[in-house]
Formats: structure tokens, sequence, C-alpha cells
């Protein structure tokens, strides 16, 4: 082919590239790629959150989170807010990002996030989010329980004990188990329900406080508790593994110190 005809398939690729009408792809020329970010992109979440945490990067975890293009902005008192909120727009303005106006809110003592409803009260349930889960229809079949447990497992932090709650219906969902719906299991399945329209509010970590960390094992599962001031921070659990199940109470005992530390190192 000769050097004329190379560049003439070289202008039409990048003419049908921008116009979207093929996806990116490597020849002998070069690499062809969007140079812009297109709809329905599979990995287009992470990338743009990728950009997100690099242009706020200064601020993340001091007083701003990011979720996706959801930006949070906590501050203690009204003078550090105003000075925060110009640090975070202003950056945004000189990398050319922009929010739109109406999907905004300023001054808030109170939000929903992800399912959760922060204050300066601490961290509670989203009721219209937990609906779903109050909701739901008995399981007819393991695929339901996964599901059922999946969403559950989302406000696990909220409930006590979870993992050893909910140890009947999970050992449904084990390879090679015939589904039996016991008197077990339908007791599992509403005390969950119970203990999520009754769930505390978790107090919000102070650095700097003492923490106290509460442990606990039984035949089913570990637990533990984090408390700050007499006031819960998080619920973690987990079931026993197959070997665990065999070891003497002193050994559980040690097991669920063992595991506290590790699954609340965020905290400790």
């Amino acid at each position: 082919m000769s050097p004329s005809k190379h560049e003439e398939v070289r202008r039409q690729l990048d003419d049908l590239l921008e116009k979207g009408y093929i996806h990116p792809f490597s020849t002998r020329y070069r690499l062809f790629e969007f140079t812009i970010m297109p709809f329905g992109l599979t990995n287009a979440p992470a990338i743009f959150m990728d950009l997100m945490h690099r242009v706020l990067r200064p601020y993340l975890d001091r007083y701003v989170i990011v979720f996706i293009d959801d930006i949070l902005i906590c501050s203690k008192t009204h003078e550090e807010h105003a000075s925060h909120l110009r640090a975070v727009l202003t950056t945004l303005r000189e990398h050319r990002l922009y929010a739109k106006f109406s999907k905004c809110d300023f001054w808030l003592n109170a939000l929903r996030f992800l399912g959760h409803v922060i204050s300066d009260q601490g961290i509670s349930l989203d009721s219209e989010k937990i609906r779903a889960i109050i909701d739901w229809r008995t399981p007819e079949s393991a695929s339901d329980i996964r599901s059922f447990l999946g969403l559950v497992g989302y406000y696990r932090s909220f409930i006590h004990d979870f993992s050893s709650i909910a140890a009947p219906m999970t050992r449904l969902t084990n390879k090679d188990v015939r589904f039996d719906w016991s008197e077990e299991c339908e007791k599992a399945f509403w005390e969950l329900n119970r203990r999520l329209t009754s769930a505390p509010v978790l107090t919000l970590s102070e650095p700097g406080e003492s923490l106290s960390v509460y442990t606990d094992a039984s035949g089913i599962g570990l637990g533990c508790v984090l408390m700050q001031e007499g006031r819960p921070v998080a619920y973690l659990s987990r079931r026993l593994r197959p070997h665990e199940v065999n070891y003497p109470v002193h050994d559980l005992e040690l097991a669920a110190v063992i595991f506290a530390p590790k699954a609340l190192r965020h905290y400790l």
C-alpha cells in the first residue's frame, strides 16, 4: 500500500471514530480511541471516579468524600464550611468540571447518602431505602435468599450478630444443599426485618477519643461491636469456617479477639 493510501485509511478511521461509528481498537498504524467519554462504556464509572479522586486528592479524608459524581463536603463550623466549599468549587472550576446548581444542596444539617441518613446525631438507615427489604416476600429458592441477604448485608453494620442470625438461611445457599424453608429460616428472616426497623443510630467516630471493642463467639459465628462513649460505632460479624466449628470455647473466643481488630482496622 502506498504512503498516500496509508494516509487516506488513517483519515477515514479517525473520521469514523470521531463520529462514534466504531469502538477503540489497535492497528498496525496506531491505537484508535475515543477522545471523550461516550455513553454506555463499561468502565466509564471507574474512569470518572479515578478522575475525581485525582482532582480532589488534597481534600480527601480531610473534609471531602467522593462517590462517582457525588461530592460530600463535611465541616464542623459554618466558617470552616465556607472555606471548604470555596476550595472544592475553585478546584473543580480549574479542572473544567461543573456541577448543576439544581442538583446541589448547601448548608445541610442532615442528608441522605447511599442508603443512609447522615446527621450530627450519627448515621441511621434511610427508611425509604429499607422499605424494599421490609416488603420482601418470603424466599422460595436459594437465588431469592442470595438476593435478600445481599440487600440486607449492605446494612450489616447496623445489625448485631448479623451472621449468626442469617446462618440458617445462608446454609441453604450452599452447593448440593436441598432447599427446605424451615421454621428456623422463617424466624431468621423476620428477625432480620425486625432488627432493620429498630436499628440503632451509629455514632460518628471522633478522632482522638478512646474506643472500646467488645467481642463474642458462639458455635455459629464471631462478632464484635465498636463503641465510643457508650454509643455503637459499628457492628461486625462473620460465620465460622468449617474447621473452626471444631474449636473449643476458649479458641473461639480468641478467634473473635483476632477477628475484631482486623475487621475494624480502618477505625483503630
